[in-house]
């Protein structure tokens, strides 16, 4: 049975995307352009790879445009997938039960249109890169389009969506470098549990809505004990980033600096009320600042 939209939802044709013509807002809202959180998220770790390994200002600008581009497309890319994985699961949740594929605002053969216009799009910027990034950038659409099946099968879905999400650290490491050592796999390791554990935080906000309709998340396996888990997976994304900033020379700014984004995802872990969706909410988006706290160190290591 279908429920009924109630205020918590993630859907809001408001502000600027108010503005467009009606047949563009449904598309927008597909795409998630008018909430950039995610496409910050999924940027950051490529960031994070640039600040540390980018051989000169100028290649480390042009990268960093290139993929903050890129991030927008495929987060809007990876949207439109699991949108269309999950359009029944949708209808029955309230906080997304009026996205545009599980509304009907879009059919899913105008979502398969939408998504190869900007998967080609993507491509484009791709191409610009060196062989090893085109090659890993192509391998990227695996996860992309198997995590949305991760909610029906595991607990887990928030470790593939690390998979996922944190791709952009070997990729970005990739075009800055030509290749992958244990430096790529350290940032790689240190995104995946950062992402892991703050999705981990936005899924409280579809807990109950999750259990009833029967899909796994970290947020139910852990539940009360979130709050441990959530610590775990911070000081371990701390300790790999500490770990590669060793193994890549940084100077001595870069361990001072570190501090700031830890004491940034310490202060989640500390605020965190996993009955309050508000708060989760708020607390997810406040990543942005701890991952440009991360590229900062990394920055300033380099000195």
């Amino acid at each position: 049975m279908r429920r009924p939209v109630t205020a918590h939802t993630d859907i809001r044709a408001t502000g600027w995307v108010a503005l467009l013509p009606p047949a563009a807002r449904p598309y927008i809202l597909l795409a998630r352009l008018d909430r950039p959180i995610g496409a910050w998220l999924l940027f950051l770790p490529g960031l994070w790879a640039f600040a540390l390994a980018a051989p000169s200002w100028t290649e480390g600008v042009r990268l960093t445009l290139l993929f903050a581009t890129g991030a927008v497309l495929m987060r809007g890319a990876g949207c439109v997938v699991n949108d269309l994985w999950d359009r029944d699961i949708d209808r029955r949740v309230a906080r997304t039960a009026g996205r545009p594929l599980a509304a009907g605002a879009v059919t899913p053969r105008q979502a398969f249109v939408f998504l190869g216009a900007l998967l080609l799009v993507s491509l484009a910027i791709l191409l610009q890169l060196n062989a090893a990034a085109i090659i890993l950038g192509i391998v990227a659409l695996v996860p992309v389009a198997l995590y949305p099946l991760a909610k029906r099968v595991t607990h887990w879905p928030q470790a593939v969506l690390g998979l996922t999400f944190g791709w952009g650290a070997p990729m970005g490491y990739a075009a800055a470098t030509g290749h992958l050592d244990p430096v790529a796999l350290l940032l790689y390791g240190a995104a995946i549990l950062w992402i892991l554990g703050y999705d981990t935080i936005y899924a409280h906000q579809d807990r109950e809505d999750d259990a009833l309709v029967g899909i796994g998340s970290t947020a139910l396996r852990f539940g009360e004990r979130t709050r441990p888990f959530l610590a775990a997976c911070y000081i371990a994304t701390i300790v790999l980033l500490a770990c590669a900033g060793i193994l890549a020379g940084m100077g001595p700014w870069f361990y001072p600096a570190l501090l700031l984004p830890a004491a940034l995802l310490t202060r989640q872990v500390q605020r965190l009320d996993i009955h309050d969706p508000a708060l989760c909410l708020i607390l997810f988006k406040a990543n942005r600042e701890a991952g440009l706290a991360i590229a900062l160190a990394f920055l300033l290591g380099r000195l």
